[in-house]
């Protein structure tokens, strides 16, 4: 019951999220004429880091779904609603305050929500950062930095509200124009000192890693070193190149999730992302081959509402299904598993191969393909018991070679 309600929950601030960025953006392209041309919300870079914010709630929701015990996946979760509520309260404030003054309630209150709700986020991160993958701390030792990073963020976060009620009534003034609050640049460079904490933890625990958890860690360390770089930038200077750079830096971080999700099976949830993809892949095939023949074939017809056009669209579709949901499948499991097998289809290939007429001496080289097959390792060793030793008795890239083991070895 508890993972069914953490699922639900997770779902529900996923879809809150996504919302909140959506509305954002509509807000922005709405009043991209109406407000002057340093606060609009709709040019490159801004467009960019909301459909870039969007991978944050999706993650999260992934994540906290498929392994509800781990912080990981919360972390994001919180950090998406953050998101959404700074940038929304922010474009809703413009709309109420400058693009049409007087049209929407509350416009100051929201307003003044969306000038300190950024920290959040980047707390957050910061938190991802000392926690991934396990969601846990790498030892105790660390607990210092821990609450080092959590007491910055939230001394930033108070003096953050102390600063936006000052500014109650012009709530769009810029802080450079704001008589030069000196706690604000003390506290930016506290914030920055408490993200290159946090992403030492990252670059250290590389270091000391080993085995998979090493290859899962690889492209995120060097990601989160980049994510950090462009997020100290702002403070010193502040251009559209900076925040393209910053946003692109982000997409990095979510690529190199990614990765660690899908080649080195993070949090075993190849399963969900291949069934996403299955039924994405179908969707979009559905949809596009409908619309294609409702409105393609009927406005060339002079009818897009013709009834025998749309059984017609509908049959072609029931037909087409099953071979593009084949093509889907296949497309789910390269994007998951690549040029290795699923599981199941090594469990099943081994059970028919096994079954097969084999000589004696063919049995275990076909193991041992089967299984490289399957993990994607570039060589299997199948090792067989002789008394009280274990040889290497097939390979599955050719002649068995290597030291003999003792019986103790499992």
């Amino acid at each position: 019951m508890r993972v069914l309600i953490a699922r639900w929950v997770a779902g529900c601030a996923a879809a809150g999220s996504i919302a909140l960025l959506a509305g954002a953006l509509a807000l922005a392209y709405v009043d991209r004429h109406l407000v002057p041309a340093g606060m609009t919300g709709w040019n490159f870079s801004d467009v960019l880091g909301g459909v870039a914010n969007l991978a944050v709630p999706i993650v999260g929701f992934v994540l906290a779904s498929r392994r509800p015990a781990n912080r990981v996946g919360w972390l994001f979760l919180a950090a998406g609603l953050a998101l959404g509520l700074g940038n929304f309260s922010q474009q809703y404030g413009l709309r109420a305050l400058v693009a049409a003054p007087g049209s929407l309630p509350a416009g100051r209150a929201v307003a003044w929500l969306s000038n300190w709700i950024w920290v959040i986020p980047i707390a957050m991160l910061a938190f991802v950062f000392l926690l991934f993958p396990t969601g846990q701390l790498r030892s105790r030792r660390w607990r210092p930095a821990a609450w080092l990073v959590g007491g910055v963020f939230a001394l930033t976060a108070a003096d953050m509200v102390v600063n936006a009620t000052r500014f109650w009534s012009d709530p769009f003034i810029s802080f450079t124009q704001a008589e030069n609050p000196r706690d604000l640049t003390a506290f930016l460079f506290l914030t920055a000192a408490a993200l290159v904490v946090s992403v030492v933890a990252v670059v250290v625990r590389f270091a000391r890693s080993s085995g998979e958890e090493r290859l899962q860690l690889k492209w995120f360390a060097a990601a989160a070193l980049l994510v950090v770089a462009t997020l100290i930038l702002p403070i010193v200077t502040s251009s559209v190149v900076v925040n393209v750079l910053n946003n692109l830096a982000f997409l990095c971080l979510w690529v190199a999730i990614g990765i660690a999700v899908l080649k080195y099976r993070l949090y075993e949830i190849d399963i969900v992302i291949s069934k996403a993809v299955l039924y994405g892949s179908l969707a979009v095939f559905i949809t596009a081959l409908y619309a294609g023949l409702v409105v393609g074939v009927g406005t060339l017809a002079g009818n897009r509402r013709s009834a025998l056009l749309a059984a017609l669209a509908a049959a072609v579709v029931a037909v087409a299904f099953q071979p593009a949901r084949q093509r889907a499948g296949r497309l789910a499991n390269r994007v998951v598993y690549g040029s290795r097998a699923t599981p199941y289809q090594v469990l099943s290939d081994f059970a028919r191969r096994i079954g097969g007429a084999y000589a004696n001496q063919d049995v275990l080289p076909q193991m041992a393909h089967i299984v490289a097959a399957g993990t994607g390792a570039e060589r299997v060793v199948v090792w067989l018991r002789v008394g009280d030793e274990l040889r290497p008795a097939a390979s599955s890239g050719g002649s068995p070679h290597g030291p003999r083991c003792p019986s103790r070895a499992r």
